[in-house]
């Protein structure tokens, strides 16, 4: 394959990274998680054609499209760094007359990640926090939740949120996925693994596993042995050094690999297929700082470094017929990056 980097931009504190359709346009979203950061979008046959989401906003964590939408999306706003996070909520984003409209959807404090989720014809909105208050920013005293709630149709209309777990610790790392054929939530803490699968039907409540029980920051998934079972891809432990991927082997998952350079400040986590082939991404935010693929080749696992010493924060990837992009919000070096990903 042909990796070919492509820096769109400059923006400070480049934290977060999605993709909507509005009228059948690709739109990518580039968001600071700088205080007064700005966010903006890229559409055009080389993303030339910049515009602003918001000026002033900052502390974006996720960037989530709403289902049934012509490109609405929800995002974070609030999160700043060192875990400033107490007046965090989530925003509403609508594109209408060429311009984006940004209006207040929801106060949530320590709100690091969040989703929606769908069963029944219904999307629930799922919200993580990383703790519940902070006296400072090592204190872990108050740990965090997780929330969940229908998201109604009216966006005008509150959503009645939930607690379906406490007492999670560095509540950080999310990825959705599927769980015994459902559609659920991966969520990472201290405490673990917990999946969050949502009502399949009226009446029904919300179901909450742990499926390991050891210290995890980030999580993502992919069967990338091809066995017809997916795989989990960590970062371990909090902001760590480890990036491992678990199978589940008598029951339990197992750790069957461990990216083997040294690595520090490991934040980036992602599991999928890039020209048609099963996949993990992993990268760093300081030392090498790199950005890698990680394959399983003839029986054992290969890694394709992309890039080294841009420190991506998060990644978010689009499969195209006769191209891949990795989206890439490089942290480190204050830049939206794309890798655009080509057959030989």
């Amino acid at each position: 394959m042909k990796i070919r980097r492509m820096i769109l931009d400059e923006i400070e504190r480049c934290y977060s990274t999605g993709a909507i359709y509005v009228d059948g346009q690709l739109k990518l979203i580039f968001a600071s998680e700088a205080i007064d950061g700005p966010c903006y979008s890229y559409s055009g046959e080389n993303f030339e054609k910049k515009e602003v989401v918001w000026d002033k906003g900052g502390g974006t964590m996720s960037i989530i499209p709403i289902p049934g939408t012509n490109g609405e999306f929800l995002a974070s706003q609030g999160f700043f760094p060192g875990f400033n996070a107490k007046e965090s909520k989530i925003v509403h984003g609508k594109y209408v007359d060429g311009k984006w409209e940004i209006k207040d959807f929801m106060y949530l404090p320590y709100v690091h990640r969040f989703d929606i989720l769908q069963a029944g014809g219904q999307n629930y909105f799922v919200g993580a926090t990383l703790c519940t208050s902070k006296k400072d920013r090592n204190d872990w005293s108050d740990p965090g939740k997780i929330f969940v709630g229908k998201l109604p149709k009216d966006l005008s209309e509150a959503v009645e949120l939930e607690i379906i777990q406490e007492g999670l610790t560095r509540n950080h790392g999310y990825y959705r996925g599927n769980w015994k054929g459902l559609e659920s939530g991966f969520i990472t803490a201290d405490e673990g693994v917990f999946v969050v699968t949502p009502p399949q039907k009226e009446g029904d409540k919300w179901a909450v596993e742990n499926i390991i029980k050891r210290p995890i920051s980030d999580i993502a998934l992919c069967d990338i042995d091809g066995d017809g079972l997916e795989e989990l891809a960590t970062i371990e432990p909090f902001h760590g050094t480890e990036y491992r991927i678990n199978k589940e082997i008598d029951g339990e998952y197992q750790v069957v690999y461990e990216y083997p350079n040294e690595t520090e400040f490991v934040h980036v986590v992602w599991g999928g297929k890039i020209r048609g082939k099963r996949t993990f991404i992993g990268g760093a935010r300081r030392k090498n700082a790199e950005l890698f693929m990680v394959q399983f080749v003839d029986g054992k696992y290969e890694i394709i470094t992309i890039d080294e010493g841009r420190g991506p924060a998060n990644v978010y990837v689009i499969n195209e017929e006769d191209r891949d992009i990795i989206m890439a919000a490089n942290n480190t070096l204050h830049e939206a990056c794309l890798y655009i990903v080509e057959d030989d």
